[in-house]
């Protein structure tokens, strides 16, 4: 520990004090940290420099607010992993310790150096990467957020089960809340399961509490048939534009039609659809609805295999998981299962279609992506399933024919050993050997054939005979392209919604104020669909609840003295309506300058970059805090020994 004399701080710039983390091994085993913290305390400016193991943790943020408690100093650089993760710790230390939070500057000597160099080298950048944040820190302004008021209303995109837990927890909490669905239904997929793995609750009971609830809250307003048309706006106050088609016209083909005669009434429940809200309005229509908070549910859609896959749409027997739940839910009780006046006397389940694809294995979709992800629910669902087909009827034999078993949530080991007791028969098989679905070669008593080497007997090739084939089809993030251009939404490699961070804000877009529940960020169950959706609510609560927001202050900021009214900067910035031409009066002459909305800006910079005359910044990160980062970036750090 080192605390530099009164002197050296009296430089322009304020006392600075260097705050570097060993990371726990990460950074201090290819780092040499006493040596960056020897050449950062020598930096004019700097009046403290230490250094901690986890620099995050409550006793090396202590140190932080101490050193700021006793006015050693009054900006802050700390040297450690990736800002995304602890800029926002770091800066919470400060405001603690009634400091600033804007007063400091982050280096990252993780994923920049500790991770991509090793021994001297990475020391050596190391020490000017916090020269640079040093340099920076030097030219740092007091800001203050920017407070702009909200709304005190959500908006809930998706009828499904992650959507009805969000709307229900919002509302439960004093908000007015609209829910806006595709269908005319609720409950989405959820609706169409039988049983909840792994607690064998059934589905119906599940949906119809859970739209009961919100139908119950009197600040919830629910529009069915209805699809989100428009966006505008910011966090806390979006405009959305409702699009409501005329009645015969609404997109249901998601969902399966009534069973057994059962015809879609006013607020009933028709299995495996969904709980019916009534029709859609005779003709079009179309309104505007301000909300504070946005919450996605859109879920998700099951792959779909194309045709010959496994057989399925050229063999009859061949048929998806939700479609067999449905059938044999309908079916009768009895020793066989009998289904379509069929009796199935041997049933052969496959696993992962659709699901952890590989590139030069499985063939890509239309739009050239594969599914190289885990489904994660379709073990568990495909296990039930051959339990309870075993043991309502058993009669009929059950093989699954799986790459892996993944039953990875609690309760959910005990349904693979359910179905290993009720004589459900296990065969493994290797993805570049995948089991061939072909009709026997000579009149047999099955109507198809399952060939496969099974790796359970060493290779051994197995012929099974079937009366049906169930896959086990992955998910699919539902097609929401409107949405991702108007909302402008990350959207990661797997097409799934791109939270900010997985453990830090894993239900937060890096657009403030829209948030995710469910399966339309990752696979779910619906147990996680609905934690999420619930983390989600309280997000939005603690959104609308103060009845403002306070945004960071990294915007674009005019000098209008500078400003000449060009233009050139509004075909520059990304972000529709934060930038644009003013009329102010200069010299008794109206004159056009540019102007900010600050609650619109991005702060990306692009404005500062295509300005002739130099006349626009972003706080935070001015053309002044960038030349003096290079200076010290390419200035060895041992001269100032």
């Amino acid at each position: 520990m080192t605390a530099k004399s009164e002197a050296n701080g009296a430089a322009a710039g304020g006392r600075i004090g260097v705050y570097i983390c060993h990371c726990g091994g990460n950074i201090s085993d290819h780092v040499n940290v006493e040596e960056v913290r020897r050449q950062a305390e020598k930096i004019p400016g700097v009046v403290v420099a230490r250094a901690n193991p986890f620099m995050c943790s409550d006793p090396g943020q202590e140190l932080i607010a101490e050193d700021l408690k006793k006015g050693l100093v009054d900006r802050v650089v700390v040297a450690s992993c990736a800002p995304s993760l602890h800029e926002t710790t770091f800066r919470g230390a400060l405001s603690r310790a009634q400091a600033n939070p804007y007063l400091y500057e982050h280096a990252n000597i993780r994923e920049q150096v500790s991770w991509v160099h090793h021994g001297e080298p990475a020391t050596r950048k190391a020490a000017r990467l916090v020269a640079a944040a040093v340099g920076k820190a030097r030219h740092l302004k007091a800001l203050e957020p920017l407070r702009v008021d909200v709304r005190r209303h959500a908006t809930v995109v998706g009828g499904g089960a992650a959507g009805l837990k969000a709307v229900k927890d919002l509302a439960q909490r004093g908000f007015q809340v609209a829910l806006i669905e595709k269908s005319p239904f609720l409950g989405g997929r959820a609706a169409a399961l039988d049983r909840l793995a792994p607690t064998g609750e059934p589905a119906a009971e599940f949906v119809s509490q859970l739209v009961g609830e919100v139908l119950r809250e009197p600040g919830v307003t629910v529009y069915t048939c209805s699809e989100v048309a428009g966006f505008g706006g910011y966090v806390g106050n979006f405009n959305l534009t409702i699009r409501t088609p005329a009645s015969g016209s609404t997109d249901a083909s998601h969902l399966a039609p009534p069973r057994n005669g059962v015809e879609k009434q006013a607020a009933a429940y028709v299995p495996f659809v969904g709980y019916y809200a009534g029709p859609p309005p005779e003709a079009p229509t179309e309104f505007s609805l301000e909300t504070g908070a946005v919450i996605l549910a859109t879920g998700f859609r099951p792959y779909a295999p194309r045709r010959a896959e496994y057989g399925y749409g050229e063999f009859k027997e061949v048929v998806t998981l939700s479609d067999f739940i449905q059938k044999a839910a309908l079916a009768d009780p009895g020793h066989v299962l009998e289904i379509d006046g069929r009796p199935i006397r041997s049933i052969a389940m496959i696993h992962c279609v659709g699901s952890r694809q590989i590139p030069g294995l499985h063939e890509p979709d239309e739009s050239g992506c594969l599914n190289e992800y885990c489904s994660r629910t379709c073990c568990t669902a495909m296990l039930q399933a051959a339990a309870r087909t075993r043991e309502a009827h058993p009669g009929t034999r059950v093989y699954e024919f799986y790459r892996d078993i993944r039953t990875y949530g609690r309760g959910q080991e005990e349904v693979y050993e359910r179905a290993s007791k009720k004589g459900v028969v296990f065969l493994r098989f290797e993805a570049e050997r995948p089991p061939v679905v072909a009709r026997p070669a000579e009149a047999a008593a099955y109507a198809l054939e399952i060939r496969v080497a099974d790796t359970l007997t060493f290779g051994e090739e197995v012929r099974v005979p079937a009366d049906l084939v169930v896959l086990a089809v992955g998910m699919e993030p539902s097609p929401i392209p409107e949405l991702v251009e108007s909302m402008k939404l990350p959207v990661g490699a797997d097409r799934f919604l791109l939270e900010v961070h997985p453990k830090l804000r894993p239900v937060e877009l890096s657009v403030n104020g829209i948030l995710l529940a469910g399966t339309v960020q990752a696979p779910m169950d619906i147990g996680e669909a609905c934690n999420a959706a619930g983390a989600a609510a309280v997000k939005a609560a603690a959104i609308l609840a103060p009845g403002y927001v306070e945004l960071d202050p990294f915007k674009a900021e005019v000098d209008v003295g500078r400003c000449r009214g060009c233009g050139d900067c509004l075909p520059a910035c990304p972000a529709e309506g934060a930038l644009r031409l003013a009329p102010v009066e200069v010299d008794g002459q109206p004159v056009e300058k540019a102007q900010v909305f600050s609650a619109l800006c991005l702060g990306c910079g692009a404005c500062a970059a295509v300005c002739p005359e130099d006349a626009i910044s972003v706080n935070g990160w001015t053309l002044r805090q960038y030349e003096e980062m290079v200076d010290m970036i390419v200035a060895d750090p041992l001269a100032h020994e």
